[in-house]
């Protein structure tokens, strides 16, 4: 590896604030801010919006949105024909 051309490689703490999930991993990613972490050593915190804590593949647990019965209508539609649009 050629010197001075590799971003900084060190530990970082991704937190998912919407299911009160953190870990620490190592990344090359920046942050402005930064957290205390267990081990008592301050580190770089990114925020993220979805981890494998709040993600429904990993949770088992599945969110369904639905606005003005827009999954309801689909189904309406699409019952009333049978496989492959017949």
């Amino acid at each position: 590896m050629k010197p001075g051309i590799h971003p900084d490689y060190r530990p970082v703490i991704y937190r998912d604030r919407s299911a009160d999930f953190a870990f620490l991993t190592r990344s090359t990613a920046t942050s402005d801010q930064s957290i205390e972490w267990t081990d008592g050593n301050t580190y770089p915190v990114i925020d993220v919006q979805i981890s494998s804590a709040s993600h429904p593949f990993w949770t088992g647990k599945q969110r369904l949105l639905d606005t003005a019965g827009r999954v309801e209508k689909f189904r309406q539609k699409y019952a009333r024909r049978g496989p492959q649009g017949t």
